[in-house]
């Protein structure tokens, strides 16, 4: 797997900020089938960063109804990357 398909985009929300700004920890929306190890790599590798720690969250599909019409919400994988002291992803600083 290729590590520019691994992180497939940031989460922007307020929830988001205020967890970047108290803990320097950045969400990110990944690939259903990447581990730990692979996210921090390719974090690492792509904004130029060291890496402390990564958590991982799965939201399970939920059934939704539209009128008539019944679907499932998509499956979403979930990483909350902790940078190390001093560092920071310049893409979100909005410089």
């Amino acid at each position: 797997m290729n590590i520019y398909d691994i992180i497939k985009k940031p989460v922007i929300s307020e929830k988001a900020e205020l967890i970047k700004q108290e803990n320097n920890t950045y969400t990110f929306v990944v690939d259903k089938r990447a581990n730990k190890i692979e996210i921090r790599k390719a974090v690492e590798t792509i904004f130029n960063v060291k890496v402390d720690r990564v958590n991982t969250l799965t939201i399970k599909p939920k059934a939704k109804r539209h009128g008539m019409k019944e679907y499932n919400s998509p499956f979403i994988k979930k990483a909350m990357v902790t940078l190390k002291n001093g560092e920071s992803i310049k893409y979100f600083e909005g410089v």
